[in-house]
C-alpha cells in the first residue's frame, strides 16, 4: 500500500516537472527576461527533486528485489523437494495453458 502512494507521488511530481517544462516552452517563445528565468529555476528544482525522488525509488525496489531473492533462495536450501515439486506443479500447468492453443 505504501508502494502505491510512493507511485502515485512520483507520478504527480514528474506531471509538475512536465508542466514546469510546458511553462518554460511558452515563455521562450515570446518573451524573455525575470519570467524565463523563474521559470527556468523552478524546472530546475523540480528536476533536482525528482531525480532524488527517483533515486531513493531506484534503491528501494532494488532492496525489496535483493530481500525476495535472498528469501527465495534460502527456502529453496531449506526445502529443496518442495521447490522441485512447486516448479513442477508450476510447468504442468504452463504446459497444459500453452497446448490448450
Amino acid at each position: 500500500m505504501t508502494t502505491d502512494v510512493n507511485k502515485d507521488k512520483l507520478v504527480a511530481d514528474l506531471k509538475v516537472v512536465v508542466a514546469d517544462a510546458e511553462e518554460l516552452l511558452r515563455a521562450t517563445a515570446s518573451q524573455a527576461g525575470e519570467k524565463v528565468v523563474a521559470a527556468r529555476e523552478r524546472i530546475q528544482a523540480s528536476l533536482a527533486t525528482a531525480k532524488v525522488k527517483l533515486g531513493e525509488a531506484e534503491r528501494a525496489a532494488v532492496a525489496r528485489a535483493k530481500e525476495a531473492a535472498r528469501a527465495t533462495d534460502d527456502y529453496v536450501h531449506d526445502n529443496p523437494w518442495q521447490a522441485v515439486g512447486i516448479a513442477a506443479g508450476i510447468g504442468v500447468l504452463l504446459g497444459l495453458l500453452i497446448g490448450r492453443r
